[in-house]
């Protein structure tokens, strides 16, 4: 799976959980920049994609999400892994 293909996943998870796709996810993407995305949709959103890729974030990388970048980035380091 490379990187374009998590992207769409990702952006799945984001409208089912949001119930909106008003919004175009880049590496540069903050919270800021979405609709909705608040710390509690955070945690849904993370709960959701931790489930799509059955996987579970370490507690240091969920800290040191900035952005959509350090999402995907945290992703391709956990596919890789298992």
């Amino acid at each position: 799976m490379n990187r374009e293909d998590i992207l769409e996943k990702v952006t799945i998870a984001f409208s089912k959980v949001l119930e909106h796709n008003n919004f175009t996810l880049t590496n540069n993407t903050t919270a800021d920049d979405v609709d909705g995305w608040e710390s509690i949709t955070h945690m849904m959103i993370i709960s959701e994609i931790e489930n799509d890729f059955n996987i579970k974030f370490k507690l240091m990388d969920l800290m040191n999400m900035n952005s959509i970048g350090d999402l995907l980035d945290s992703l391709e380091s956990e596919l890789k892994v298992s």
